[in-house]
């Protein structure tokens, strides 16, 4: 059976349980973030009567060292254990099955969830919860990273097509939390109690992907296309050996005189290399880097610090990052994932590809010359709100499209027994481009 001739994804549910998928391995940690003022409360010191939260204004006022640290410690907290586990995963995938990886990470992920929704009624003090806290946001990233790269692995295994799906729900994920964050704002205060309910969603998103896991190993195009490189073995190996059998029969002294070489496809038990992937799809694995590495160092970290030009005292001024920030990049950056669904421009062999993920540097100035408060040595030239709203259109839906297109292509430079190792190197190269763009986002605000 060729893979013309192969099993037709019906009704899209192998497309639809990768979405779902894509959406549990980022919207977890997005809800996480969305209820950052409710830990920076807690942290609040009970012994410090002037301890307040602005509920107006974008950000939480720190009243205490552990709320003052707690954004520093929570993206160390994310971002070393993101990195090395999405580095580990790269070699253990081939030791320990894809099962266990990608059921036991949203397990365990949901186990944490499961606790962290438990905490909200649980009275602690802040120096305990806040080791608690962190320790949870280790274990997060630290399972999410095994899973998002585990996943990949799985999706290179399939038709190019199917990464999409991944990006698409991680894209989602980000504008479900900038909806989350836009509605906390229009309710006004909440009591901690009402933060039951993001992790509790966060809860039933992850036994959701469990669910749809569990499902596609029963579904005949899943099945086709990650069995077909061993059954393509198999169905070659038995007709090897049966002329083997016919030549011997035909020699007097059972000699094969067949002097033609045939190879054999590959060996599964055979386990491919890692850094011999890497030399065939390293101009994918850059440019993907290099893709976050530029939306890091500039998202949030300056976007966030821009002001609308109406000023102060009014309420665009409360929902102008929301909306023209995060809002804006998630949209257009799940519209820019969800466009490689419909066509792939350029192909995974044309030089325009890294040259257009070069090109998106061009960005990182742009928005250090918006208006970004507390400005040292660069002058504003573009003030208008307009002219940031713009920027951030084209930089999320270009930030979207060619990191799925990376995503999908890096798998496919490769053997098919090589996909699953290619897609979780690609995965950590997505994750390096994350630790690189928060380092150098520290620098980039220095410089303005």
């Amino acid at each position: 059976m060729t893979a013309r001739d192969g099993p037709q994804d019906r009704y899209k549910g192998v497309w639809l349980i990768f979405f779902i998928l894509g959406l549990g391995t980022l919207l977890p940690w997005n809800f996480f973030m969305t209820a950052r003022k409710y830990f920076i409360d807690r942290l609040a010191d009970p012994k410090n009567e002037n301890c307040f939260s602005n509920e107006t204004a974008r950000t939480t006022l720190p009243c205490s060292y552990l709320q003052s640290m707690f954004d520093n410690f929570m993206t160390l907290c994310a971002m070393v254990p993101l990195l090395i586990f999405t580095c580990l995963n790269s070699f253990i995938h081939q030791r320990i099955s894809q099962q266990i990886r990608i059921l036991g990470s949203l397990v365990a992920i949901g186990l944490v969830f499961l606790i962290t929704t438990i905490m909200v009624k649980v009275t602690m003090e802040p120096l305990p919860f806040f080791v608690f806290t962190m320790i949870s946001i280790v274990f997060i990233n630290s399972f999410g990273a095994i899973l998002q790269s585990s996943l990949f692995g799985l999706a290179g295994l399939l038709p190019a097509s199917y990464t999409a799906p991944i990006m698409s729900g991680q894209g989602m994920a980000g504008t479900f939390a900038a909806l989350a964050m836009i509605f906390s704002i229009a309710i006004g205060a909440q009591q901690p109690e009402s933060y039951i309910g993001y992790f509790t969603t966060a809860c039933a998103v992850v036994v959701l992907a469990i669910s749809s896991y569990i499902i596609l190993p029963r579904l005949d195009f899943f099945r086709y296309y990650s069995m077909k490189d061993k059954t393509e073995y198999s169905v070659y190996h038995a007709e090897l050996e049966t002329k083997r059998d016919l030549i011997k029969k035909d020699e007097p002294n059972g000699m094969e005189q067949n002097n033609s070489k045939i190879i054999p496809i590959h060996n599964p038990d055979e386990k491919p290399s890692v850094f011999s992937i890497f030399k065939k799809l390293w101009v994918m694995a850059l440019s993907v880097c290099f893709v976050f590495t530029v939306t890091i160092g500039v998202f949030p970290a300056i976007t966030a610090k821009v002001s609308t030009e109406l000023g102060e005292g009014n309420k665009w001024e409360h929902y102008f990052i929301p909306v023209s920030c995060f809002l804006v990049f998630n949209v257009f950056d799940w519209t820019g994932r969800s466009l490689t669904a419909l066509f792939t421009w350029p192909g995974k062999d044309s030089y325009l590809l890294p040259v257009m993920v070069a090109l998106r540097v061009i960005f990182v100035p742009l928005f250090m010359l918006c208006n970004v408060k507390s400005r040292k040595y660069l002058p504003i030239i573009f003030s208008h709100d307009a002219w940031y709203i713009v920027f951030m259109i084209f930089f999320s839906i270009s930030n979207g499209y060619l990191a799925s297109l990376c995503m999908c292509f890096g798998p496919k430079k490769v053997l098919a027994h090589e996909a699953e190792t290619a897609g979780a190197v690609m995965a950590f190269f997505l994750t390096l481009g994350l630790a690189l763009g928060a380092a150098i986002s520290f620098l980039l605000g220095i410089l303005i």
